[in-house]
């Protein structure tokens, strides 16, 4: 599982103009059963998504996909974690530990 942290490098005006299109590619990323939480930072300095099921490489092409990234509005900083625990709710991304 990966959280994908996203940091604004623009002014929130810039960030306001490319948010229909972001939460499309949010959208389209839900759909596929990556995407299993996301939202914004408190403050509004940026956003994490929580994501699973794809590897790492795919995990980063689909980051710089995001609208916002391929602008130069955002940075991401993608961190890979294996789930022991979860909520019942996400038993199905529950992970084991290797060996």
């Amino acid at each position: 599982m990966f959280v994908m942290e996203l940091t604004y490098t623009a002014p929130i005006e810039a960030i306001e103009e490319e948010l229909d299109a972001h939460v499309a590619w949010l959208d389209r990323h839900y759909a596929a059963g990556v995407f299993l939480a996301s939202g914004r930072k408190v403050p509004r300095e940026g956003g994490v998504i929580l994501a699973g099921g794809v590897s790492r490489a795919e995990v980063e092409r689909i980051a710089e996909e995001d609208p916002f990234a391929a602008a130069g509005l955002c940075t991401y900083r993608i961190t890979e974690f294996i789930a022991t625990k979860t909520s019942a709710d996400l038993s199905a991304v529950r992970e084991t530990l290797g060996a």
